[in-house]
């Protein structure tokens, strides 16, 4: 749930490259003035799709404790250990839950930058281990380390992958892309089921970094032409890659746990046990897949509607499909193509 649920790294790093590829579209569909796009915008478009899939995951656990408890035991504990454990749980988990409302929140509200909502989290995490009495030189140590090789191994990522979309483009990849996702049938939904096809494959061997940075700027472009809301691409695109590393047998999820789990765990249960949960993302794919809205509400909510009006569904209210999803600030062929005058595409056909 990582990847879906904000404040997710994930997230951010799709939010920023949303916002060019949005503006790359928008300007060859003639509009020099488009509204940007925030990771705020993001953040509020995912919490819906992601507590839909809290929910599901927690109505199969729900299914398993009642009907085959025998796969999902009790803890044992003594008398003296069950004692004033509701407190306990409510301690542990208030003190994390009130630092992640205050990281959102100073996002979505407009407080902050994710950079500054950043330091809001680091200050917090340092509060809270203060407070739990385990703060010090070499616990900051540990983490400033950590950090660092991390954002090391991140920004390597992105130069390669930059490098590498650098040279596609300059050899006419881009173009070429664009011209067989504009033909592939069913238009904008044919063009859009393409590329999570592509993306879900991708994930059982790339880094979830590599794939958006090699293939967002590159077929975000297109999609968004086609009428479809940035938006709502980027929670697709973080919702497919995340049920992609925890499908068998290539999941990256499943080798972290065949990692940490006990020897007596064998990897065959590793995998049975998350063919449920991979079912149920794809269940949860599926209806924000038919129910665009899902990633859009929120946001058109808590922001002003004419920020947000990016590529506004057409008749929403009287259809809730993806067919009402596509802008009709212009005309698509049957071939998903934008027909608009001022449409380069359109006047080179």
């Amino acid at each position: 749930l990582a990847q879906i649920i904000p404040p997710s790294t994930v997230l951010i790093f799709i939010g920023d490259l949303l916002a060019g590829v949005n503006q790359t579209a928008q300007l060859k569909l003639g509009n020099f003035a488009p509204t940007p796009i925030s990771v705020g915008d993001l953040f509020a478009g995912a919490l819906v799709p992601g507590f839909i899939l809290v929910g599901l995951f927690l109505l199969w656990i729900v299914y398993k404790a009642v009907f085959q408890p025998e796969t999902v035991p009790a803890l044992v504990m003594t008398p003296e250990e069950r004692k004033g454990l509701p407190l306990r749980v409510i301690g542990v988990l208030i003190p994390p839950l009130i630092l992640i409302v205050a990281v959102l929140g100073s996002i979505l509200f407009g407080f902050a930058t994710p950079t500054e909502s950043a330091s809001v989290g680091a200050i917090g995490a340092m509060l809270l281990a203060a407070i739990n009495r385990r703060l010090s030189f070499a616990t900051i140590r540990y983490a400033a380390l950590n950090t660092m090789i991390t954002t090391s191994i991140i920004f390597t990522i992105v130069l390669a992958a930059s490098l590498f979309s650098l040279v596609f483009r300059g050899l006419g990849g881009e173009h070429m892309v664009e011209e067989a996702l504009r033909n592939l049938p069913g238009g904008a939904f044919g063009a859009m089921l393409a590329v999570m096809a592509i993306m879900f494959i991708l994930g059982f061997f790339l880094d979830t970094f590599e794939i958006i940075l090699i293939m967002l700027p590159i077929c975000g472009p297109p999609l968004i032409l086609m009428g479809l809301d940035p938006l709502w691409i980027g929670v697709m695109i973080a919702m497919n890659l995340q049920t992609s590393f925890m499908t068998p047998p290539f999941g990256f999820t499943l080798f972290y746990l065949r990692g940490v789990a006990p020897q007596t765990v064998r990897t065959g249960q590793i995998w049975s046990g998350a063919l449920p949960f991979v079912a149920l993302q794809l269940f949860a794919l599926s209806l924000l897949w038919a129910f665009p809205q899902a990633a859009t509400w929120l946001p058109k909510q808590l922001f002003a509607p004419a920020a947000i009006e990016r590529s506004a569904p057409a008749g929403e209210g009287s259809s809730s499909g993806i067919g009402s999803f596509i802008d009709d600030s212009f005309t698509i062929d049957d071939e998903g193509i934008p027909l608009e005058e001022d449409d380069p595409f359109s006047k080179n056909r």
